[in-house]
């Protein structure tokens, strides 16, 4: 009875103790592409090779509808870059680059939203 007790004390811990909720993506060939589709916009990314850079392009759209937005930027080795979407500031999106693997990721974080309650 003990160890089942411990176990979901230390599951509801891990729990409590996240305040974002996170998605990861890694892309690991040219045209390869990967997905993300947390919050509130789904999002697209691949890359191709442009010298000794990897240019990624990352297009999000609204769940909701409207107008895709597309980033594009180049990424030399160790590179690493995150940012908020305008209009969604609830979300932080991370693109980084390790030898040929682009690695893309989102964290959600309600309390970061424009209309959460504050205290």
């Amino acid at each position: 009875m003990i160890p089942k007790t411990l176990s979901a004390s230390l599951l509801a811990a891990l729990f409590l103790a996240t305040p974002a909720l996170a998605e990861e993506a890694t892309i690991g060939r040219p045209i390869e592409g990967g997905s993300l589709h947390q919050g509130h916009l789904d999002m697209v990314a691949y890359y191709v090779p442009d010298g000794d850079l990897l240019e990624v392009t990352a297009t999000f759209a609204p769940k909701a509808g409207g107008d895709p937005l597309r980033v594009v930027m180049g990424l030399a080795n160790s590179d690493a870059v995150s940012f908020s979407i305008p209009g969604h500031p609830g979300s932080l999106y991370a693109f980084s680059r390790s030898g040929k693997e682009v690695t893309v990721s989102t964290e959600t974080d309600t309390s970061l939203r424009a209309d959460a309650t504050m205290p």
